[in-house]
């Protein structure tokens, strides 16, 4: 599975900025997709998740703001996030994970940079 990511820049405090995600690949395997983050000097952490079956989970500080959806094709995941706040500047990761008996396997895209100014 290969993730190529999209969007991000910089954007005011109470903006608005949408990512895109498209998977490649043994895309029919895919049980969830995602993103996660990782703001500067801290360490990467769970912003939203979707599982194939629709089922969505949130880290706390974005409920309300962030929505995270799959494309008609469900090959595509999309954050759109608004009312964004300097806090949530941080470089963005786009994740999919197929669900193993062992251990899931986890893919990521490359990161996009997202910049909230005060």
């Amino acid at each position: 599975v290969q993730l190529q990511a999209s969007g991000g820049g910089l954007v005011q405090a109470g903006g608005s900025l949408r990512l895109s995600c498209a998977a490649s690949g043994s895309i029919s395997s895919i049980d969830g997709m995602g993103w996660y983050r990782q703001p500067p000097g801290k360490q990467r952490e769970l912003v939203a998740t979707i599982t194939s079956g629709g089922n969505t989970k949130y880290l706390g500080s974005v409920k309300g703001r962030f929505t995270v959806s799959r494309g008609d094709t469900k090959n595509i995941v999309v954050l759109q996030m608004n009312s964004l706040k300097p806090e949530d500047t941080a470089v963005y990761y786009c994740h999919a994970y197929i669900v193993r008996a062992i251990q899931n396997a986890n893919y990521w895209g490359q990161g996009t940079q997202v910049t909230v100014s005060s």
